[in-house]
């Protein structure tokens, strides 16, 4: 019985939701998404007892919401090296700053591309429908959107402008951002969600 591989499985996938939440937090805010959503107010209140600490002692910058940003990266951080000390590497390294830093990048995009997939899928089967879910992911993605539409307006009822968004994204995951940041710094994939 592997102990050391299932206490990676557990912090990896415990340390990634929770930057997960701190993540879509900051992108709530970002896109001044609807406090009053039930989900928003989940969110918040899950993260609130390690941002408002933080919040205290550095300001968001407008929308910007640089606590949160800065305990995501935290958090990651620690997780990575917590892992990479059950690992058998050392317990410190900047280089893992680095590495929560990428993986924190990656986690956005991804966020953002599931986000724009939720609300096509919905767009097709239930258009017009107010659940919380599908409320918040519209909220988060309209920024990235509303420019795409700005330049390929809609064509005969179809929003083609999300599809392009949908390909910026890929390209920046997979070959354009994450690839060569992640080359820089020699990340070890699969030690946390987003890396």
């Amino acid at each position: 019985m592997d102990i050391a591989g299932a206490g990676i499985f557990i912090i990896s996938t415990l340390i990634g939701l929770f930057v997960l939440l701190l993540m879509l937090r900051f992108l709530l805010r970002l896109a001044k998404a609807d406090y009053y959503n039930p989900i928003s107010q989940g969110i918040v209140s899950i993260t609130n007892p390690v941002v408002k600490p933080v919040s205290l002692a550095v300001p968001s910058l407008g929308r910007f919401d640089l606590p949160t940003l800065l305990v995501a990266i935290l958090v990651q951080f620690i997780g990575l090296m917590v892992t990479m000390a059950l690992y058998g590497y050392p317990f410190f390294s900047l280089l893992y700053l680095g590495w929560a830093m990428v993986g924190v990048v990656s986690l956005v995009l991804n966020i953002y591309f599931f986000a724009l997939i939720i609300v096509v899928i919905a767009s097709w089967i239930a258009p017009n429908t107010g659940h919380p879910v599908l409320s918040l992911a519209t909220q988060i993605t309209e920024p990235l959107c509303d420019p795409a539409r700005r330049l390929i307006p809609p064509m005969g009822g179809l929003d083609l402008s999300v599809m392009f968004v949908i390909m910026g994204l890929i390209l920046l995951e997979e070959y354009l951002l994450v690839p060569p940041l992640a080359a820089i710094l020699r990340v070890q994939s699969g030690l946390m969600i987003g890396l």
